[in-house]
């Protein structure tokens, strides 16, 4: 592969996670104007966002074995087309269509089951592609791209709520097909030449897998869900605090929900550059990360102010930086290809629950209270961190476990 042909498949598989992103960040800044436009309460404004995540939690384990019998390929494209037609009907529901709410609900689970076969098997397919130190930065830059999409999408959001709040979903198709041309121009699979393993013998495979390695894969599962459960709720919660408590709105806001994903997305290129295939030093990463999310979340208790507030929140970004590109890196490099796209893809389902549960969940303590929903988020961090710790056990720093896990099931 030429150095501008592997240019544009990086390009290709990164544009997947950009466009899921602003599959849901996108439509955080809008969330208070369509509350007001549509006569909903809090809790049923949050559901834009949860069934979206939902849908795609649940479908995703599927999607994930289709990917492994046929080809990555094959289930990415009608997945972003899907996508794309469901932004479509939940936009043509909110502009022409009584019961707007509904056709926007309608719209956002079929975007949804579009989403399952999107990010979790293009992290699936960076796996087949690279190899080592490589596909560790590749992951690196996936996880820069899923925060490049959540820095622009309150921005575009906001920007385009100027027309109207519901112009937004008029944009999911034209991106989504922008995407399907990108991965079906320039991703080229190689060809298996073995037959795919039957489902039967595909399932004890996996059983093998999680019975003996079931402990630290699902402890680095919670870990990534963890990470964008807090990522949504505090973005959920200072989408709404900037409008009732500071006055900001329009693009502006846009602009300000930005700053703390931008910090995201610089810390996480830099870590996929740096940590290779060291599981040491993904652990101690994540751990350093998850000590910041704690004090980040402990100190704002404490902070009202809009700058001070948006800089101790700011640390909290760094500690998601430093999370995200561990836990995809081992997660990725866990089996073997032959099961690896059910593998990253219920670490997909648990990605998109965290993301399914930040709002509902934040809206219920911003009702309780504000430092009891910071106190709470401090506590959960802090124990997920315990867990990376004490659960988490990597040995060597070349690497060498890891490779072992892989060649000992890629044959089951």
């Amino acid at each position: 592969m030429t150095k501008k042909n592997k240019n544009m498949v990086i390009t290709a598989i990164g544009s997947i996670p950009l466009i899921m992103t602003l599959g849901n960040s996108m439509l955080i800044p809008i969330l208070p104007e369509m509350k007001s436009a549509l006569d909903l309460s809090q809790m049923q404004v949050s559901l834009t966002i949860t069934v979206f995540s939902i849908a795609a939690a649940v479908f995703i384990p599927f999607v994930g074995y289709l990917s492994d019998r046929f080809s990555r390929k094959i289930v990415i494209i009608p997945s972003l087309i899907l996508f794309g037609l469901g932004g479509l009907i939940a936009g043509l529901g909110a502009a022409f269509f009584s019961h707007a709410f509904l056709w926007i609900m309608i719209g956002r689970t079929i975007q949804g089951i579009g989403a399952a076969g999107t990010s979790p098997i293009a992290m699936a397919l960076t796996g087949d592609l690279f190899k080592g130190g490589e596909q560790s930065r590749v992951l690196g830059i996936y996880e820069a791209s899923n925060g490049l999409g959540k820095v622009l999408s309150p921005i575009l959001g906001a920007t385009l709520a100027i027309i109207v709040w519901y112009s937004v979903f008029f944009t999911f198709p034209v991106i989504s097909v922008a995407s399907a041309l990108l991965v079906w121009i320039f991703i080229k699979e190689k060809s298996n030449r073995q037959s795919p393993p039957p489902f039967r013998k595909y399932v004890r495979g996996l059983l093998s897998v999680f019975k003996h390695e079931g402990r630290w894969l699902f402890t680095t599962y919670l870990a990534g869900g963890t990470c964008l459960f807090a990522l949504f709720g505090i973005l959920f919660y200072l989408s709404d605090n900037l409008e009732t408590e500071h006055n900001i709105d329009g693009v502006l806001k846009g602009l300000i929900l930005a700053l703390p994903l931008l910090v995201m997305v610089t810390t996480s290129y830099f870590t996929g550059s740096k940590i290779g295939k060291n599981l040491e030093k993904m652990k101690r990463l994540a751990l350093i990360g998850f000590l910041f999310k704690t004090i980040s979340y402990a100190s704002l208790v404490f902070i009202d102010q809009l700058i001070p507030f948006l800089a101790v929140l700011a640390i909290s970004s760094v500690g998601t930086g430093l999370v995200l590109p561990c836990v995809n890196s081992i997660i990725t490099g866990a089996v073997g290809k032959e099961r690896r796209g059910f593998v990253t893809s219920l670490y997909g389902s648990v990605r998109f629950l965290g993301v399914a549960l930040g709002p509902p969940i934040f809206s219920r303590l911003m009702d309780w209270s504000k430092t009891g929903m910071f106190i709470s988020i401090a506590a959960f961090t802090f124990i997920v961190g315990l867990l990376v710790l004490l659960l988490l056990h990597v040995k060597g720093k070349d690497g060498k476990k890891h490779k072992k896990t892989v060649v000992r099931y890629k044959y089951l």
